[in-house]
């Protein structure tokens, strides 16, 4: 249905969170290195608690490695510097969503590779610096489920 793509995460509960969302949304995970962590981290399987075995988890090299594992989908990053607030985008089968790592974000080359429409913001309260990664993750997945009728789900 979708794909996240975690470009050189670093915070191992946000990535087995991530799991989870994925394992309960049917949404393939792909982890572009390097990581901040190791995959057999504690910290990552406690959040993640026993889900990884119903996620579609795939590790890649390079992010254009992934891009063409995945046969170069449509890609929406998300980023404090997005321009696009996410609730104007229409989604489709087969998107993928792209996240930096949490202390520092997409690199710049990255986000300005896309067209403004698909460098996406969550709102937030002025002042504020950035949301969490997980947070930011599941935001973004139900709202485009939601955009396919929850196809799929029960």
């Amino acid at each position: 249905m979708f794909s996240i793509i975690l470009f050189e995460p670093e915070i191992p509960p946000n990535t087995g969170n991530i799991i989870r969302l994925c394992a309960n949304t049917g949404t393939q995970l792909n982890l572009v290195e390097p990581f901040g962590f190791e995959l057999d981290e504690p910290r990552l399987k406690r959040a993640g608690l026993d889900y990884r075995e119903f996620a579609d988890v795939r590790v890649h090299a390079s992010l254009d490695e992934c891009l063409a594992k995945l046969e170069n989908p449509r890609v929406f990053a998300l980023s404090t510097r997005g321009g696009t607030n996410y609730a104007a985008a229409e989604f489709r089968e087969g998107d993928a969503f792209l996240f930096g790592p949490e202390t520092r974000g997409l690199p710049q080359e990255i986000l300005d590779a896309l067209p403004p429409e698909q460098r996406l913001r969550l709102p937030m309260q002025s002042g504020s610096r950035s949301l969490n990664l997980s947070n930011c993750a599941a935001v973004m997945i139900y709202e485009a489920w939601r955009q396919m009728e929850f196809h799929g789900g029960a």
